[in-house]
């Protein structure tokens, strides 16, 4: 499983141990395989699955397969409701009338009244085999605009591995739930190997601290809340502490542990005690499995639980500030932000708002001194947010843990662009000072315009998934969305829909189970169950679409909820307009996202037509409350719509903003060009690693450029 993840992650293939041998013609079907997937192998795996034994090679060839098919979605049959799709699909209203006369020529009877679609034998069910439907179609034609994806070999497991586990360990933003799996399997796996030399995200530091306890070793914790989030993590809950997690009972020596930890932190600075309002009640109930009182030897752990009762005041930094601000002490409340670099930063909107005249100048200079001990993510969240404060959102959009978004009027005052201007300058100054000076700089250029990744919890797992708010270029004039879904448990109906925007986000038209064909596009029919699991396609000729915006979507109609299915995708391709073959071909396959949220409304991503008739999709990885049943694009078009504009105005930092940054420092840059020839080693700054970069290259991801 582990190299799986691995290969998965990573694109590389971990060398294998085993005896010598010629398996030539193995690895030339890996290869062949993997090109019919949209992947290939480079030189030297071929080279190295060439000199294994038959049988190693073999297990290692069927490895990569399932590794790679997985990431692209087709390890599951994805079969279509209508044999001939995206052809011969007939109008909505003459499909729903020959189901009826189905119905009856079957010899069933219809009740009075209004008709239920989901009672006709022949509506929502598969009426033809997934054999059939690959009979049905002509092999696909590739095309040059087709991707293909290098597969490289790797190092021993053990390098790749702990290679991977430090640059997750050590990375500055969040990871998202696959991750943060993956992290505590390398965490354990790598428990007694080399540590990285800070874990600055506290639930990443969490899942660490969990293999790191159970290895016997100390946990690694400078504040009380650390200790916390350990808790919830060995007891299986919320790291992020938004959710309430039911503690396990504890063993004593784990007790001891966690006890120790927490005197250690408040022994060596009892001001930490201030965190633990902010979670009294989680430790309040962390209290009754810890048992303080058996601890007399450790008062200032046993100081963590009185505070949290009540029986002991520690007032926080963030109460002292608020006294600061009510009582019109803005100097006072600047001085104590200043104690708290990271609180600061946050802050700073409301200090520019709340600055009296002639206080600006202060405030730069604060910011300035204590720019130096906050997070790169922070600054670049913060200089994020400066790029959208000279005028009020259209709308507000909160996202919470779990992806479910909601929208609120802006009612902030704009800042002065002045104030903006002397603020970003401070910022990237120090930004500039933290990145790296490089010999030779390549860039590709498909980074440029994505969002820097702040957070990782907001995206999906899966293959060509970008940060919220990137752009991407799409390629090829018929754009095909799918879904894919298993149900666990119960019967369950998603239903993929796209909404069509006009240049004022108003309503232009849809695609979905209601409206199969029309505004250039066609969809593949209405699948109601998946005991075996359902596909459902959108197919959309580009030259004829008059939107200004697409916005596919998939709705919960009923049954299990995305948190729930057994399995649960959303992906879209390209092709060129003469491209048949069957409706999934992993080649053009450029997204496969895993749909895990607990709304019941996915908006995972938005296409935008620019001026010059070209496409681009922006990532949106949102979920909607919508309603327990009968979710439907007709009942959530107001809200999508709202959420789509306030997202898509939106300015995010993008890739070449830090870029732009790092080229005025590196001696010598310059964009990657697939035909280049390169005289010697050079750090490529990329998605994934080309095959022609010399040996001893470093590869450079966009997360990795965010200075800690």
């Amino acid at each position: 499983m582990l190299e799986n993840l691995i290969i998965q992650h990573t694109l590389r293939v971990p060398v294998a141990d085993g005896p010598p041998g010629d398996s030539g013609t193995v690895a030339r079907q890996l290869d062949a395989t993997l090109l019919k997937a949209g992947f290939k192998a480079s030189l030297p795996l071929l080279e190295h699955i060439s000199g294994l034994a038959q049988g190693v090679a073999t297990a290692r060839a069927e490895l990569v397969v399932e590794a790679v098919s997985e990431l692209v979605g087709d390890h599951v049959e994805h079969n279509s409701y209508f044999l001939g799709f995206p052809h011969d699909v007939p109008e909505t209203l003459d499909f729903w009338v020959q189901c009826v006369h189905d119905a009856l020529d079957s010899g069933g009877k219809l009740p009075p009244g209004l008709v239920n679609l989901l009672a006709l034998p022949k509506y929502g069910r598969y009426q033809h085999t997934y054999a059939e439907l690959l009979a049905a179609h002509d092999e696909l034609i590739p095309s040059v605009k087709d991707r293909l994806t290098i597969v490289h070999l790797g190092g021993p497991l053990a390098d790749e591995a702990h290679e991977l586990y430090l640059s997750l360990a050590g990375r500055p933003t969040p990871l998202g739930d696959t991750g943060l799996t993956l992290l505590d399997h390398l965490a354990r796996y790598c428990v007694d190997a080399e540590q990285p030399e800070s874990i600055p995200v506290r639930e990443n530091r969490a899942v660490v601290n969990a293999g790191r306890l159970d290895a016997g070793h100390a946990p690694l914790a400078d504040t009380v809340t650390d200790v916390l989030r350990l808790a919830c993590a060995l007891s299986g809950g919320d790291l992020t502490l938004q959710t309430v997690t039911r503690f396990q009972t504890f063993k004593r020596p784990v007790r001891r542990v966690l006890m120790a930890a927490l005197e250690q932190v408040v022994a060596a600075n009892p001001a930490k005690l201030g965190d633990v309002a902010r979670y009294a009640r989680p430790w309040q109930r962390l209290g009754e499995r810890l048992h303080p009182h058996e601890y007399p030897a450790l008062p200032h752990a046993q100081d963590v639980f009185a505070v949290a009762r009540g029986e002991k005041t520690v007032r926080s930094l963030a109460g002292r500030v608020e006294i600061a601000f009510a009582a019109g002490e803005f100097g006072h409340a600047v001085e104590l932000l200043a104690k708290a670099p990271g609180t600061l930063m946050r802050s700073l909107d409301r200090v520019v708002r709340s600055c009296p005249p002639g206080e600006l100048d202060r405030v730069l200079d604060t910011v300035s001194t204590v720019s130096g001990d906050v997070s790169g993510r922070v600054l670049c969240s913060v200089r994020e947010h400066l790029l959208n404060r000279a005028t009020p959102d259209t709308a507000r959009v909160f996202v919470n843990s779990e992806k479910r978004a909601w929208a609120a009027s802006d009612e902030r005052p704009p800042l002065a662009p002045s104030a903006i201007e002397q603020l970003g300058a401070v910022l990237d100054a120090e930004l500039a000072r933290r990145l790296p000076a490089f010999d030779d700089l390549v860039i590709d250029p498909g980074v440029l315009d994505l969002a820097v990744p702040l957070s990782g919890k907001a995206d999906a797992s899966g293959f060509g998934v970008m940060p919220r708010g990137s752009l991407a270029r799409v390629h090829g004039s018929a754009l095909r969305f799918f879904t894919y879904w298993k149900q666990a448990q119960r019967r369950t109906d998603f239903d993929l829909s796209v909404l069509l925007l006009d240049d004022e986000f108003k309503d232009a038209g849809q695609l979905s189970w209601t409206s199969l064909k029309g505004f250039g596009g066609v969809h593949s029919g209405d699948i109601t169950e998946a005991p075996e699991g359902a596909t459902e396609f959108i197919d959309l000729d580009l030259n004829r679409v008059t939107a200004r915006y697409l916005v596919p979507q998939v709705n919960v109609y009923d049954g299990e909820g995305f948190d729930h299915v057994e399995e649960s995708l959303f992906g879209f391709m390209t092709r060129d307009g003469e491209q048949r073959g069957a409706p999934f071909d992993p080649r053009t396959v450029h997204l496969r996202s895993e749909m895990r949220g607990s709304g019941r409304v996915a908006l995972p991503l938005a296409f935008v037509r620019d001026d010059d008739g070209g496409w681009h999709a922006k990532w949106l990885h949102l979920y909607l409350s919508g309603t327990p049943r009968f979710n439907a694009v007709e009942t959530n078009r107001t809200a999508t719509a709202l959420l789509t504009r306030a997202l898509l105005e939106r300015a995010y930092l993008p890739v070449s903003h830090l870029v732009n940054l790092l080229r005025a420092k590196a001696n010598t840059s310059s964009l990657y060009r697939w035909d280049r020839e390169f005289t010697g080693p050079v750090t490529f700054l990329g998605l994934s690693r080309p095959e022609n970069l010399p040996e001893g290259s470093r590869m450079l991801g966009i997360t990795e450029l965010i200075p800690l």
